[in-house]
């Protein structure tokens, strides 16, 4: 049989808090089954789950993601959803790589300022 969570055991296994699934319902990344008031989740939105945090983690806004898993529904082959994947990345991937050298260029800025207060140097 298909592995089924709960609410509580989603945030659980995914370490998130409801607060947060509750979101992902409602921006329909997340499409839980319902027997009344109780959530259920299966293998898809498990997968889904792990898709969306794997994606916050690479620094993707929830748009793009929720985006990029309405592709996969489209083509269940996942031929468009690959290469929308493949450009996305891309794109992060550059940003990410902006962003590391504005960060490199800081922290020489403030280890030297650091490093000359420390030696009585500084302004």
């Amino acid at each position: 049989m298909a592995e089924r969570l709960d609410f509580k055991q989603m945030c659980a296994r995914f370490d998130v808090t409801p607060r947060t699934l509750r979101h992902y319902e409602y921006v329909e990344l997340l499409r839980p089954d319902r027997e009344g008031r109780a959530r259920h989740y299966g293998p898809r939105e498990i997968a889904r789950m792990t898709l969306i945090l794997r994606g916050r983690r690479f620094g993707f806004g929830l748009e793009e993601i929720r985006q990029w898993l309405e592709l996969y529904d489209a083509d269940p082959e996942g031929k468009v959803q690959m290469s929308r994947w493949i450009e996305l990345a891309d794109a992060q991937l550059a940003e990410l790589a902006d962003r590391r050298r504005h960060l490199d260029v800081a922290i020489a800025e403030l280890r030297a300022l650091r490093d000359e207060v420390a030696t009585g140097r500084g302004t």
